[in-house]
């Protein structure tokens, strides 16, 4: 079996913010597809802060020192794939929140998930039918939002 890949890009936001991209790596049938896209989804300002701190875990977990998380870096981050299936769940469901309580209740929720109850709820927040709704099915459960 083909493990997935996945990519966080560091980007600077209008206002020299630092923002990144998180997308998953197609496979080569995938990409010769007509109707294969790309997706990224990138993410900022408040809810990238309040979850630096797991960002940053994850990241020295795949080989990467803090430090490398800066503005000036132009090479993506590799991910292996239950690492980028936990960073892809942060980065559903926190984007459109705002209250910092919410985002904190979410990723304790998702860092205390089996690896199978993450992938399960990644499938259905990324390439379903029905993308939106079980995002917000999670922020719900996870958060009470």
């Amino acid at each position: 079996m083909i493990s997935r890949q996945f990519e966080l890009k560091v980007f600077k936001t209008k206002g020299e913010e630092l923002g990144l991209g998180f997308s998953e790596q197609r496979s080569k049938s995938e990409k010769n597809a007509k109707d294969a896209k790309q997706k990224e989804i990138r993410i900022w300002g408040l809810p990238l802060k309040v979850m630096t701190e797991t960002l940053l875990k994850t990241l020295k977990r795949q080989g990467y020192r803090p430090t490398a998380l800066n503005p000036q870096r132009k090479d993506p981050f590799s991910l292996d794939e239950i690492s980028g299936v936990r960073l892809g769940l942060f980065f559903f469901t926190l984007k459109p929140l705002r209250k910092v309580s919410r985002m904190e209740d979410i990723i304790t929720g998702i860092d205390r998930m089996s690896d199978e109850e993450a992938y399960y709820w990644y499938a259905k927040c990324a390439n379903s039918s029905n993308a939106q709704k079980s995002r917000k099915a999670l922020r719900i459960l996870l958060a009470r939002e």
